[in-house]
């Protein structure tokens, strides 16, 4: 029962950080362009990062395809190592706790989705510990 909780509390909320940050990056796209150069990224980023941050939100969520979903675990993964390294590598290292935390609630997400899903994933621990026992 912890685990359900767990991924539903984890998943909600690694959603609302990238919804959230799509959003601002709609309301807010010339301070996010600044943002942007000044880690050293074009600008010319944000529509396309703005259109897979939902894109993934919506493969997680919805989870029409295991693969789909995990394709999209694995893309916010290194999205967000590459931010709190791109935010540590300028010298902002407040600029890295929202990926820190986004790290820690998709790693949560990750290892409790086969707990809450009736189709499971064949790379979480769980299908793994399954797989390994047959």
């Amino acid at each position: 029962m912890f685990q359900l909780y767990a991924y539903w509390i984890s998943t909600a909320l690694l959603c609302l950080l990238y919804m959230a940050s799509a959003a601002t990056y709609v309301v807010k796209t010339n301070w996010v362009r600044q943002a942007l150069t000044e880690l050293g990224y074009p600008g010319y980023l944000i529509p396309i990062l703005t259109t897979v941050k939902i894109l993934a939100v919506a493969a997680i969520v919805s989870r029409i395809s295991v693969a789909l979903s995990d394709l999209a675990y694995a893309g916010m993964f290194y999205h967000l190592l590459l931010s709190a390294s791109a935010h540590l590598n300028a010298r902002k290292p407040g600029g890295a706790l929202p990926a820190a935390a986004g790290l820690a609630l998709l790693i949560a997400s990750f290892m409790t989705q086969n707990a809450a899903r009736e189709l499971a994933s064949p790379y979480a621990p769980a299908a793994v510990e399954h797989q390994v026992a047959n």
